[in-house]
């Protein structure tokens, strides 16, 4: 197998841990060159990770000869244009999530991918997570009989207060897209899609209640997937206690399990409760990678592509301007 040399573009918080050394330690993967806009920085960034090249020039990673693959971890702003750089310069390119700031920025990127015939991929990494792959099993083995509804509560204290000072990127609509809503509700929709199926409409509401920043800091939703099993969700950015619970409810039982926790999935059943814990990676991308770096070197297809996370875009879209039920492409 040949060894992907990855090249980061935006090498911040989310690679420190998360990604970053999951390139590296990923089998047949390599991390050989990463880009800040702040030159120490990267510099600092690449010491510490004993990565052989830094710059602060995106075009000079993407363009590189020595560089197979870009993988872009800057704010959603930012996405589409790397991406459609990525495609003319003929390399595969993993995204960070959410996508982009729009559902038609993802169909540009993932038209520009499909013209220049290079795979893209986006960082929903819970595809490849066993706390995720154990759910798909036990939803494949009927462990809950059919499957009726689902539900998504998340809720959690104020993070972000304005007198702290300059406000983060993830609630300035313009860099994000919208607030947190798009950075914490996507993971959740689109592991959805990943166990159940796409979802095929969703209306919604929302409201800004504390006033912390501008965009909706409460969202609420209604959903319906491919299948026909319909789904409730509240996300809400201002409450007293953090919660994170999603349940199936099946013919015969339900599971309950949060999006960002590590706690057992729990099967309940007339028979009770039954905990079933899994594994969490020190690195969490560090599943999804090695999929990616196995289907670029011939291998089956990764899980998390440009088509699945546009269409996770577009039903967030659909919630927060409160549309009318629509269908989703692909």
């Amino acid at each position: 197998m040949k060894t992907i040399r990855w090249g980061i573009i935006g090498c911040g918080d989310v690679t420190e841990v998360k990604s970053g050394p999951g390139f590296q330690r990923a089998q047949h993967s390599s991390l050989d060159m990463v880009m800040r806009r702040n030159g120490p920085l990267a510099e600092d960034y690449a010491r510490r990770h004993n990565v052989p090249r830094w710059t602060t020039d995106a075009e000079e990673v993407i363009f590189h000869p020595e560089i197979d693959a870009i993988y872009v971890a800057t704010p959603p702003a930012y996405h589409h244009l790397y991406t459609l750089q990525a495609a003319k310069a003929g390399k595969p390119v993993y995204v960070e999530k959410p996508m982009a700031v729009s559902y038609r920025q993802c169909w540009e990127m993932v038209h520009a991918c499909k013209e220049a015939e290079v795979p893209l991929f986006v960082a929903y990494y819970r595809r490849a997570l066993p706390r995720f792959l154990k759910i798909q099993e036990l939803l494949a083995a009927e462990a809950i009989g059919e499957v009726r509804f689902v539900t998504i509560k998340q809720y959690q204290r104020p993070r972000i207060v304005p007198e702290s000072g300059e406000l983060p990127w993830r609630v300035i609509p313009e860099i994000a897209g919208g607030g947190l809503f798009m950075d914490l509700a996507s993971h959740t929709l689109d592991i959805f899609d990943f166990l159940l199926g796409p979802i095929a409409a969703a209306a919604g509401e929302t409201a800004n209640l504390a006033g912390l920043y501008e965009p909706e800091d409460t969202v609420t939703a209604s959903f319906a997937l491919r299948s026909g099993v319909l789904g409730t969700a509240v996300w809400n950015f201002c409450a007293f206690a953090d919660v994170d619970v999603n349940e199936i409810v099946g013919s015969r039982g339900k599971l309950t399990f949060s999006t960002f926790g590590t706690e057992p999935i729990l099967v309940t059943t007339d028979a009770g409760t039954t905990e079933v814990a899994t594994a969490t990676p020190q690195h969490i991308q560090q599943p999804l990678i090695q999929t990616i770096v196995e289907e670029l070197n011939g291998g089956k297809p990764a899980p998390s592509t440009g088509d699945s996370a546009a269409r996770t875009n577009h039903i967030m879209e659909l919630i927060l301007r409160g549309s009318a039920p629509d269908s989703t492409e692909n």
